[in-house]
């Protein structure tokens, strides 16, 4: 294929009516543009930022093979493409002069994106972070349960959800991706944070969720506060917020962890979850003679 079969767009009602069929086809893989493309459906454009979103299909006779996002100042977001298919896009976007801060996808993806990139326009990629997808198999609750519950949270904790938010963008060393106090109203307005309360009503984890699309729902984030955790009550809120999905219709159950983090890892699989793909995020800095804060149009 070539670089022009790469079809760039900022219309998103046009890029979901073209790659509905293909972003449906593998909803698990799938589940970041799904999700993205979702929010920004029912919220608008600007649902992450002020500039507007960039969209792109790999489209041959008529069939999609590829889809990509971006949401700046984010980077790049691929679904699984084949090592050549990564350097036509890296191509077709260093040719009309797009600036990227980085890519996540896939591992083999993400790999050779990076490469193509820094062959098209000698940028040094920095891999920053490996993640791992998780499906939910057979749903396990943990046992015994922290003593407590699960409840959905409400306008009474919006104030404990804006903490907790701008807490865990902290942790992983992210930018909050939207304001603290919409992400809280938007998630109470539809029920999409459970919390784990200890039996005098304290809140001391949460696990949120996507709307659901394609028949897929993905868990984020789960965090409980440093001085609360090594009690069992994330595994408790990541079970009831998974119970509720699967109750809801879903067909699927995603999550992401962060491969380095063993323990992350392990309670996801107790209750369940299995390991689908490793995922990557590579930075690029910035390109030789380009400036310093990456832009895309």
């Amino acid at each position: 294929m070539r670089p022009d079969d790469w079809h760039l767009t900022e219309d998103l009602d046009d890029f979901l009516a073209r790659t509905r069929d293909f972003l449906h086809s593998r909803p698990v893989l799938h589940t970041l543009p799904l999700t993205v493309t979702e929010t920004l459906r029912t919220r608008g454009a600007h649902a992450y930022g002020a500039e507007a979103p960039v969209f792109g299909r790999l489209e041959r006779a008529g069939e999609v093979h590829a889809a990509f996002f971006r949401t700046p100042p984010r980077r790049l977001n691929l679904t699984p493409l084949a090592p050549e298919h990564a350097d036509t896009l890296a191509a077709r976007l260093a040719g009309l002069g797009h600036l990227l801060p980085g890519v996540g996808a896939d591992h083999e993806t993400a790999t050779a994106f990076a490469e193509a990139w820094q062959r098209h326009t000698g940028a040094t990629p920095t891999l920053v972070e490996r993640k791992r997808l998780y499906r939910l198999g057979t749903l396990t609750p943990p046992e015994p349960l922290p003593a407590g519950r699960g409840r959905i949270a409400g306008e009474q904790d919006r104030e404990q959800l804006e903490l907790w938010h701008r807490e865990f963008a902290a942790a992983v060393g992210e930018a909050p991706s939207v304001d603290a106090g919409s992400w809280a109203d938007t998630r109470i307005a539809h029920g999409r944070v459970t919390l784990w309360e200890t039996p005098d009503g304290t809140p001391v984890s949460m696990a949120g969720v996507t709307p659901m699309v394609a028949g897929q729902i993905r868990v984020t984030p789960v965090y409980t506060p440093a001085h609360r955790r090594g009690r069992g009550y994330a595994g408790a809120a990541t079970a009831e917020v998974s119970r509720a999905a699967l109750a809801a219709g879903a067909t699927e159950v995603v999550l992401f962890t962060d491969v380095a983090n063993p323990t992350s890892n392990g309670l996801y699989r107790r209750i369940g979850y299995l390991p689908v793909a490793g995922f990557a995020v590579y930075d690029f800095g910035t390109m030789p003679g380009s400036p310093t804060a990456p832009a895309q149009r």
